[in-house]
Order: C-alpha cells, then structure tokens, then sequence
C-alpha cells in the first residue's frame, strides 16, 4: 500500500519550522515578545509627563483631554489624549524630527481607532517595529559569519540589554528619547555593516546619513552630533573606488555638518533661556564655594547668588525669570563658551559637576516618572521593574565617577588599537571603520554629557545624558561580543570562510 497521498504536503511545514533561527532574527523576536508584553498588554507600561509634553503634542495636532491631567504629572502615565477637530492655533515651539513619527502614528489612530482620541500605543507600535529593524541589522552586523553557539550567546546578551523595559518605556511617551534611541541603534548597525561589507555599501550609506539626520534634529542638545558623525565619517569616502559613492559620501557629510549647525541656530530664545538659566544656578553656582565671586568673574551683580541652586520653572521663584532685568543684568553676561571657560580656568568645579553627571549617567529609566497608568492601582510614581534587570544592575553596579569613565574609553581604544595599527599599515580604509565607529560612538556620548552640564547644569540631568548610557551600552556591547568571537586584534586570524571577502587580509595574516 503506498504512502496517504496527503503526507508529503505536511513535511514543508514541518521542514519550515527546523529551519535554523539567526542570532539576528532570535534576538529581534525576543526583543519584540518582551516590547510587546510590556507595552501593549495591561497593565500597560509607559512614563508620565514631566511638564514637557506640550512641546511636543500641541504643535501636532494633539491637547490633554483629562480635565485632572495636571494631578498626573511626574506620576502616572497616561495612554490618550484628544485630537483637534477645528484650526489648530498652537505653533511649533522646537523643530524636531519627532514630529514625523508623531503625525504618522495620529494618521494610522485616524484610520484604525478614532478621530477625536489619540491613543499613544500607535506611536508605540511604529517605535517598537523600528526598533526591532534596528536590533535585527545590529546583531546580523556583529555576529556575521560568527558560529551558532558564539552567535546564539549574544542574541540572549543583546535580549537582555535591547529589551529592558528601562530603554522600550519611552515608546510610550513624548520624549524625544525613543527616536534618539532607535536612530543611534539604526547609525551603530549601518556603519558597523559597512565595516564588515555584510550589506550594500548604497544601502548602509543611506541608512547611515539618514538615521544620522533624524537623530541630529530630534533634539535641540543632538546639534553636536551630527557634526561628530561628519567629521569621524570622512575615512568613508575611500572606502570604495566609485566615484559616484565617494561623491554620495561628500555630500552626505555636508549635509550633516550643515544640519548640526543648523540645528543649534534654530534653538529657540526661550530655550536659551531655560538652559542658561539652569547653565549658572544649577551648574556653575552650584559647585561654587564662593558664588559672589564667581558672578563677578562674569560680569554679574553677587547679588544674583540668591539664585544658587534655583530651577526656572519654580512656581514661587526668587526672581521673574523672563524679565528684562534678568535679560539685561544676567542672562546676556554669560553663553555656553563663557561657562566652557570658566570650568577650564576652575577644574576643581569641573571634577565636580562631571562627577554629578557620571552619577546619573548610566541610568536609563529617570526616577522621578512613573510608568503605571492611575487605573493600574499603583501608588504615585511607580516603575514597573518587568523585565528591567539589566538597567538596574547597570545602575547598582557601576562606579558612579568621571574617572571610571575615563577608563573605560581608554580601555575600549586600547583593546582596538592593535587592529586599527594592522588596518592603518595595510592601508585598508575599510578595516578602519569599526575604530572610527567606536570614537564617533564614545564622542557622541560624551556630548550628551558636556551639552547637559555646560548648558544646563544638572537640571532633568538623568534624561539629558540618555545619549551617553545608551552609547555605552552599545560600545560595551560590541567589546563583549569580539571577546566572545575572539575577534580582538591577536587573537585570531581571519578564518577560511572569510578568505574569499577579504583576499589581501587573509594572505596578510590580518586579524578581524
């Protein structure tokens, strides 16, 4: 008797589902079932307003539609808000690539849910599917060509960095920082791809130049990072011979040297203000043993030290501070290059204010928002600690001083020297790439440290260096996985299955 004729149609999808699973393709689905978990099942996980959310909502069409909204700020998050159905009136008050993603996730609750009630889990999920985009190329990019038990290894470490609920929360706000996260993920991949030639070199260029672009000009602080990436991505332009591509490189870093400039210029004059404010009470006098003095020393009235210590939006403050007193006797005495060299003529007072930054620079999730909604039953400002293990280990953990900082980037250089020396003598730009990746990462980081405390002090200092914990994050990560490959310069040389890609290297003896 022969075989029941209907077997062998079963057989493909039993074949499918023993097809080998990619580290890159493990850890994007892990990432997305713990995102989704968090996110999009009650009770539902995201992070209340801290009082900036109208910077962001207003301009685009949205309002608070709760009439006890303001009982919320700082403690609970809140899922829907209202959409304007007449003439919006309410101008941008910052230019920020935030918007795109904003008005995108309002046109798709439009058509699936409503056109009176924004409900913000839209937004989320356009973040959650870019963000699994973005991990899938990082993890394809480091563990190419790797062996199933070394990759396996570091799609679980890239699950337990990438999903924590400290990063994926923000997807469920207005901050800016979910955009800055996935759009520094997406600049990481596409050079590291172009590094390893895992993709198109066209590809990863345009992935590279416009993920650049959107982080640059999600925030106004990012103004520093677009001209980082354009002066650390001039080695690109030799990478290939094409001279359409090295005209496409040029080109993409005039552009991005223009939008980082451009970006700071637009700053508007009420967020000079805000940030020079913080600049002097929060930072310079507040690491001043003699304010008096130090007002002197630009110019200013000492009488001005009552304000030491001062934050802006204080409901009863010391002094109006929009008036053209303040304007005239304060505000115009002193700018970001002024407090630059201050801190330079004072390194004690810079020790000191880089060491209150290097105390919240590794935390990912702020303390002072709550990530539960009001209904959820949870007390004011409560944090969900659901899949959070790593960002609290990170902030347990780690030294919490400048100096361990400092060791680290000169630990990670050191461990990367050997190789780029290898590169440099063969003249292969290519191979470069992954030390220029690497300062241009550790560079941008530390502008969201600089940027925060020389142009704001320590105001909301934990949200403003949220740039530098997840540059770490990532620099750290790459670090742990060429241990893991042991692809460290002098470890290994390039193995037969990368003999045909890099035909030089391999007669070289070079390592990878």
């Amino acid at each position: 008797m022969t075989d029941n004729p209907l077997k062998p149609s079963l057989r493909p999808g039993f074949a499918l589902a023993s097809l080998p699973l990619s580290p890159a393709l493990i850890s994007a689905f892990g990432v997305l079932l713990i995102t989704v978990i968090a996110l999009f099942t009650a009770p539902y996980v995201g992070m209340a307003d801290n009082g900036d959310y109208f910077r962001n909502i207003y301009s685009n069409g949205l309002y608070f539609n709760l009439p006890d909204y303001d009982s919320k700020y700082f403690g609970y998050f809140v899922k829907q808000y209202g959409i304007y159905q007449y003439f919006n009136e309410n101008g941008a008050t910052l230019d920020s690539s935030q918007s795109l993603f904003i008005k995108l996730a309002i046109g798709l609750n439009k058509l699936l849910f409503s056109s009176k009630v924004f409900d913000i889990r839209f937004q989320a999920a356009i973040y959650t599917i870019l963000y699994v985009v973005a991990v899938y190329m990082l993890i394809e990019a480091i563990t190419w060509k790797m062996s199933k038990k070394q990759g396996l290894v570091i799609a679980v470490i890239a699950i337990f960095i990438f999903g924590d609920t400290g990063y994926t929360a923000y997807f469920n706000s207005f901050y800016s920082e979910s955009v800055v996260m996935i759009m520094m993920i997406f600049v990481f991949a596409s050079w590291l791809s172009i590094y390893r030639k895992r993709y198109n070199d066209y590809a990863m260029l345009a992935v590279l130049v416009i993920s650049s672009l959107i982080l640059t000009t999600s925030k106004q602080q990012n103004a520093p990072v677009g001209m980082v990436i354009a002066m650390l991505a001039v080695p690109l332009i030799w990478i290939r011979r094409d001279r359409i591509f090295r005209y496409l490189v040029m080109g993409s870093i005039a552009l991005l040297m223009f939008t980082g400039i451009a970006t700071y210029l637009n700053i508007s004059k009420e967020f000079v203000n805000i940030n020079q404010y913080h600049a002097m009470t929060r930072g310079v006098l507040k690491e001043s043993t003699n304010p008096e003095t130090t007002l002197k020393s630009f110019g200013i009235n000492d009488q001005y030290s009552i304000l030491k210590g001062n934050i802006y939006y204080e409901q009863y403050g010391t002094v109006d501070v929009n008036s053209p007193i303040l304007e005239k006797d304060f505000y115009s005495r002193y700018g970001f290059g002024s407090i630059l060299k201050y801190y330079v003529a004072n390194p004690g007072q810079l020790g000191a204010i880089l060491n209150i930054a290097a105390d919240s620079a590794f935390t990912i999730k702020p303390v002072a928002m709550g990530n539960y909604e009001e209904s959820a039953g949870k007390v004011f400002r409560a944090q969900s600690h659901f899949f959070s293990i790593y960002s609290l280990l990170k902030k347990t953990l780690v030294p919490k001083t400048f100096g361990f900082i400092l060791i680290w980037m000169v630990l990670i250089i050191g461990l990367y020297i050997p190789s780029f020396i290898v590169a440099v003598k063969s003249r292969n730009i290519r191979r470069m790439q992954r030390m220029a990746l690497i300062l241009t990462t550790i560079a941008v980081g530390l502008s969201g440290i600089f940027v925060s405390i020389i142009g704001a002090g320590d105001a909301d200092i934990a949200k403003h260096e949220f740039l530098f914990t997840l540059s770490f994050d990532l620099v750290t990560f790459l670090t742990f996985s060429s241990v893991i490959a042991r692809r460290l310069a002098g470890s290994r040389q390039i193995s037969s299955n990368t003999t045909s890609e890099y035909p030089a290297e391999a007669q070289k003896g070079v390592s990878i």
